[in-house]
C-alpha cells in the first residue's frame, strides 16, 4: 500500500516532535521551575520517546539528538538531582502497590520494561559523554 504525501509528511514528522517538547520545557521552566520542565522534557517525553524507539526506527535514530539537547539545556546538578527525585518517587509508588493490590499495576513486564527504560534514560543522561557525532 502506498502512503500519500501527507501520511509521509506526518510519518516523517513525528520523530521530530522532541524538538517542539524542548522548546515547550524551556517555556516551562521560566514560568514554572526546572522541576516542571525537568518533569514534563524527562519523566514524561523522553521516556515516551525511547519506549517508541524500541518499535520505530526513525525515533531510534533521533534519540540521541534528544538527549543531547536536554543535556544542553538542564546542567549535570540539575540532572542528577530530578533524576533522583524521580526515581524516589518511583520506588515510593512501587513499595506502595506492594501494599494496596491494583489490577492497574498487575502487569508486571511493563512495570519492568519501564524500570529497564528509566535506567537507560539515566545512564544517557548522566554519562560523561555521549560517544555521538
Amino acid at each position: 500500500m502506498r502512503r500519500t504525501g501527507t501520511e509521509q509528511t506526518t510519518r516523517r514528522r513525528w520523530h521530530e516532535v522532541w524538538k517542539e517538547q524542548c522548546e515547550a520545557a524551556g517555556s516551562i521552566r521560566l514560568q514554572y521551575g526546572v522541576a516542571s520542565a525537568f518533569d514534563y522534557a524527562v519523566g514524561e517525553k523522553l521516556l515516551n520517546f525511547a519506549e517508541a524507539a524500541e518499535e520505530h526506527p526513525e525515533f531510534s535514530r533521533a534519540l540521541p539528538q534528544f538527549f543531547s539537547e536536554l543535556r544542553r539545556m538542564f546542567t549535570p546538578e540539575e540532572i542528577k538531582e530530578h533524576l533522583a527525585r524521580i526515581e524516589s518517587a518511583r520506588l515510593q509508588r512501587a513499595m506502595e502497590a506492594m501494599d494496596v493490590y491494583d489490577p492497574a499495576l498487575d502487569d508486571l513486564a511493563a512495570s519492568d520494561a519501564e524500570a529497564q527504560r528509566f535506567e537507560f534514560v539515566k545512564e544517557l543522561l548522566t554519562a560523561p559523554a555521549l560517544g555521538t557525532s
